[in-house]
């Protein structure tokens, strides 16, 4: 595992639950890509809510339930590892919104695993 701590940067990505990339789910397809390529890190939260450059919302609480829901990927890494990024979401996110932010990472610590641990597959 790298060290990762002071000052970094962030990477939001937008896009609709119903997004793919190769028939399947975006938010999967570019998270195995962003840990094959070796990033620090990246998280994926489903909203319940939201809308975008269309201005359709779409939400959990009408009667018809939405099927684009929003995600966002967050990303935190060094600039050098987010400029890679970039050339990866133009060829994998065909629309969306994408901001970078400028963080400053206080903690980045594995948890230490046990020797029983560490002899199983997740």
């Amino acid at each position: 595992m790298r060290a990762l701590s002071g000052e970094q940067v962030m990477v939001r990505i937008f896009f609709g639950e119903s997004d793919r990339w190769k028939h399947r789910p975006l938010e999967i397809a570019l998270l195995e890509r962003l840990r094959v390529e070796g990033f620090a890190g990246a998280t994926v939260f489903r909203g319940v809510s939201g809308f975008g450059a269309n201005s359709v919302i779409h939400t959990t609480h009408l009667l018809e339930l939405s099927t684009d829901l929003p995600v966002v990927i967050e990303v935190v890494d060094s600039e050098e590892h987010i400029e890679r990024l970039l050339p990866i979401l133009d060829e994998m996110l065909d629309d969306g919104l994408v901001t970078m932010e400028k963080v400053r990472v206080l903690r980045y610590k594995a948890a230490e695993r046990s020797w029983d641990q560490c002899s199983h597959r997740d």
